[in-house]
């Protein structure tokens, strides 16, 4: 059972550093595709259940991977803004209407 949990957080790692990736190469289809696949990923994680039976070093690997998350989803983030802010700025009157 604990292998199969980190080799989940490792799938989600590496499909968030192919996310990342994408998002540097303003690949925004790729960004969504990954996206889901990563949360089909998360999704079995939460079936696996719990870390309770990892081993220290099994916990230390699982916080490096969702500390490296934090930073990819961060800079995903970084390169996503700016983009979204164009849209906004491009739809000009529409974008009232699409709010409400």
């Amino acid at each position: 059972m604990p292998t199969d949990l980190l080799e989940h957080y490792q799938a989600i790692e590496r499909t968030s550093q192919a996310m990342l990736d994408a998002a540097q190469a303003h690949d925004w289809d790729a960004v969504m595709r990954l996206e889901s696949a990563c949360a089909v990923l998360i999704e079995r994680l939460r079936e696996l259940g719990q870390e309770g039976d990892l081993t220290p070093t099994e916990r230390a690997r699982k916080q490096r991977i969702m500390l490296t998350l934090l930073r990819h989803d961060a800079q995903i983030r970084e390169l996503v803004e700016p983009c979204v802010d164009d849209l906004w700025a491009n739809l000009g009157p529409t974008r009232s209407t699409l709010l409400h």
